[in-house]
Formats: structure tokens, C-alpha cells, sequence
């Protein structure tokens, strides 16, 4: 039977330069003999993607409720974890995730204002106790994300929320990795792509790679 493989997760606000990383971070681990396997969430999977097209697709005839919002982000999660993640982690892949649970703590939680008990316990009916081995977190000034969001072109309906509201997301991931430290390391994802990469690599081989 092949050894589990290990799942990491990244995590950050609009423009952190995180979804830049997932490939580096693949030929990095791809380098030293792993099998890789990238996705994101919402989506990576055929039915977990047409749920993202609905979650960031603004409808001019009728607003996504938070709480739709919500269970739509489990749906899509549970839907990625069962048929992707899981199997990945059975036949010894490595699988990076472009976002996953955190994010929803910290978008719908601190970002939209749901009760932290209430997307508990949508945790536990989609996804029970599963959880990264390592999430990392891209940590940028809310000004200099929004400007590189910017200059990618048109926002999603996500994106297109003003500073306030990516002010409560920062400072969520922020807590979240300071309170998390055995679990969660926080990226100063401000400097050059090859810096930001040269700290993750560091902090991949220090918590994954040395335990192999």
C-alpha cells in the first residue's frame, strides 16, 4: 500500500501572489520526486467548477445571499475533497490546493459576517475532521493586493468588494496563522516572486520534507 501523501493548502487575500506560487512550489516538490497534484477552490473538479461559474459570476438579476454564498462553498469543497483530495492522499500524491477551509473563515466568516459556529458546523457535515497537513499564508497589505488585483482586469463578484471588507479578511488570516503556529505558517508575500518562493521552500522543507 503507498504511503499517504501530505495536502498543502494556500491561503490569502485578492492579489497575494498565492495562485503565482502553486506552480513553483509543484516543480520544487516535483524536483525532489513527489507526485504532484494542483487544484483550487471553489472548483478542481467538473461539478466543483460549475459551482465556482455561480459563486463568482455576478447575476445583475438576482444577488447570491451570504448564506447561499456559504453552502455553496461547502458543496463545492465537500464535492473536491472526496473525489480528488482524498484519493490523491491514498495513492501517496502530494496535493496544493489554490485555497481551501481557512478561506471560508475568513471570507464568509470574518468577510460577510457569519457566525463562526454556524460555518463549524457546515465544516463538520461536508468535511468532518479533515484538514491540511500545512496551509500557508500569503500575507500582503490590503492596498497592494487590491492594486495588483487591478492590474489582472475585471474583478469577480468577490473581488469587486470594497476595502473594508478585504481589511477583515487580512487581519483574519493573520490571527488565524499567529494562533495556528504548529499548522499554519504566515508569508511576507510582499517582496519579489523568487523571495516569496524561497521562503515558502524553506518553510515546506522544514515541516513536510524533513519528516519524510
Amino acid at each position: 500500500m503507498a504511503q499517504r501523501g501530505f495536502f498543502i493548502t494556500l491561503e490569502g487575500g485578492e492579489g497575494s501572489g498565492k495562485s503565482t506560487q502553486v506552480p513553483v512550489i509543484a516543480d520544487f516538490l516535483r524536483q525532489r520526486g513527489f507526485e504532484v497534484v494542483c487544484t483550487r477552490e471553489p472548483g478542481g473538479t467538473k461539478l466543483a467548477e460549475q459551482i465556482r461559474s455561480v459563486l463568482l459570476t455576478r447575476d445583475p438579476d438576482e444577488d447570491l445571499c451570504d448564506t447561499s454564498e456559504l453552502l455553496l462553498m461547502y458543496a463545492a469543497r465537500a464535492q473536491l475533497v472526496e473525489t480528488l483530495i482524498k484519493p490523491s492522499l491514498a495513492q501517496g500524491k502530494v496535493v496544493l490546493s489554490d485555497r481551501f477551509d481557512l478561506s471560508t473563515i475568513a471570507y464568509q466568516g470574518a468577510g460577510r459576517g457569519i457566525a463562526l459556529e454556524t460555518i463549524a458546523a457546515l465544516r463538520q457535515v461536508a468535511i468532518g475532521e479533515f484538514a491540511p497537513d500545512l496551509t500557508l499564508v500569503f500575507d500582503v497589505p490590503v492596498a497592494v493586493g487590491m492594486a495588483r488585483m487591478r492590474s489582472r482586469g475585471k474583478a469577480d463578484r468577490i473581488e469587486q468588494a470594497g476595502a473594508a471588507f478585504f481589511e477583515r479578511i487580512r487581519t483574519c488570516f493573520r490571527d488565524y496563522a499567529l494562533s495556528h503556529p504548529e499548522t499554519v505558517a504566515l508569508i511576507d508575500a510582499t517582496p519579489d516572486i523568487a523571495t516569496v518562493s524561497a521562503a515558502v521552500e524553506q518553510v515546506i522543507t522544514a515541516r513536510c520534507l524533513s519528516k519524510e
